[in-house]
């Protein structure tokens, strides 16, 4: 490491102990908003979806294929193996589930059927495993019952090496105009470590094929912190992002704390093996290294700084597109100050939200078959949140997306001023140790509350 991260006096600070603690422990971050009244009835729940819905703006739809042909060595998500004669039996039947769980949102919250839908993403695990047949009815589906338009946009999301050119272009034909794919590493001693099975060259071949078939939005995932991974393999990693002109990246930290723990993500039942205690301290043994804290906030420094200077945007946190292309317009509908609205999850591994409850699809598979198949919407569990948390939640999302936080829209929203109490105490704290600057139009994070914001948002607010 050739010098300390810019972040780091500031996590030095006595007064940031406890975010020096967040980061240390290393819980996942601000993805989902867990409410602060539990055992919430998820036909409530139901309830307030559809209410939002009936005046909603656009909103954002998933469709969640669990579907993966091996599970890699980080990865905590709830996801079913499938591989060798029966693959593609597996694969209908998930799709089959998926379809008949959707039904049953659409008859429980018939507003889904006409609310707008901004952008719809078939995410997973691995739906590019799907072969195209399925693929098409999967999306004729959701395009026939939906409340698609034509300011709807869609993305798929996949492994890099299953997005062969025929299954590029039969997306292109299908309609899709936006991909996402879990690169990782473009180096490949990093991604043989990580349990991955595609080499960086497939990789590029997968940008390279993508982008001569039209696709408008490329986005690639790259992770630091990985096992044996070093600050010069990150900077790789940025070389080969600016030489092929990806459309966006989004960098996230390898995150070993249980996300069920913590509810900051959807888990599956059975933890990654990297979280492992035994099993980490087993690699070091036969010779292996973690990047160290302070070693990760480098890592950070080069893809934000890289990515900055050439050009992209940050928004929301660790999500960059070039300039003029962003925000992530399925983020941007969720966290943004002036929209923060529905998202609804169809499929194993789902989180579901409105603006005064969430709910997260059932995790165990068998679990969530048998309530398919008795004709209820799987969910597991609901959490609310009452007036003062859906305020805070708001504050939250917003102060997520990077951008200043603005008194007027939250005065409209809720009635009162990001300069009265309890908010103004907060940030005048915040404001103190120099991780925001406060003005009369709101607030805005400095340089390090952006980098440390997940933190900030997860223990100050």
């Amino acid at each position: 490491m050739d010098r300390e991260p810019r972040v780091w006096p500031a996590l030095q600070n006595p007064a940031n102990a406890h975010l020096l603690d967040y980061v240390t422990e290393d819980p996942f971050g601000a993805h989902v908003f867990p409410g602060n009244v539990p055992g919430y009835g998820v036909e409530d729940f139901l309830d307030d979806l559809s209410d939002q819905l009936v005046g909603t703006a656009p909103y954002h739809l998933w469709s969640y294929i669990p579907t993966c042909a091996y599970k890699c060595r980080f990865c905590q998500y709830p996801v079913v193996l499938v591989k060798g004669g029966q693959a593609e039996e597996k694969l209908a039947q998930w799709v089959d589930w998926n379809i008949r769980e959707a039904e049953l949102w659409l008859q429980r919250v018939p507003e889904l059927a006409h609310a707008p839908v901004g952008e719809f993403n078939v995410f997973g695990g691995t739906p590019s495993l799907l072969p195209e047949a399925q693929i098409r009815r999967l999306l004729d589906f959701y395009r026939e019952n939906f409340g698609f338009t034509e300011e709807t946009t869609i993305r798929f999301e996949g492994d890099p090496s299953t997005f062969t050119p025929a299954k590029l272009a039969a997306l292109r034909e299908l309609g899709c105009t936006k991909l996402s794919s879990g690169v990782q590493s473009f180096d490949d001693d990093v991604l043989r470590e990580c349990g991955r099975e595609h080499t960086s060259q497939m990789c590029v071949d997968f940008v390279r094929n993508a982008q001569a078939a039209g696709f408008e939005w490329i986005s690639i995932d790259l992770m630091y912190g990985l096992l044996d991974q070093t600050v010069d393999t990150v900077k790789r990693d940025l070389d080969v992002v600016l030489e092929h002109g990806i459309t966006a990246v989004v960098c996230t930290k390898l995150h070993l704390k249980s996300y069920a723990e913590t509810r900051t993500g959807v888990a599956g039942e059975k933890p990654a093996p990297w979280q492992l205690p035994a099993y980490r301290e087993k690699l070091v043994r036969d010779g292996h290294r973690w990047p160290g804290l302070q070693e990760q906030y480098r890592m950070r420094e080069v893809l934000t700084d890289g990515l900055r200077a050439a050009g992209y945007t940050e928004h929301p946190t660790m999500y960059f597109a070039r300039d003029g292309l962003g925000p992530e317009k399925w983020k941007s509908i969720m966290v943004d100050q002036d929209k923060q609205e529905a998202e609804v999850a169809i499929g194993l591994g789902g989180s579901s939200s409105c603006r005064s409850s969430e709910a997260i699809t059932d995790v165990n598979w068998k679990n969530y078959v048998q309530a398919v198949e008795a004709g209820r919407v799987p969910l597991g569990s609901a959490t609310a949140f009452d007036a003062q948390a859906q305020e805070a939640r708001a504050v939250k999302m917003a102060l997520s997306t990077l951008q200043p936080v603005r008194d007027d829209l939250h005065r409209a929203l809720y009635g009162r001023s990001l300069h009265d109490s309890p908010w103004k105490e907060k940030f005048a704290s915040l404001a103190e140790r120099g991780l925001v600057t406060v003005d009369a139009d709101g607030v805005a994070l400095t340089s390090d509350g952006e980098v440390l914001v997940e933190a900030i948002i997860n223990t100050e607010l």
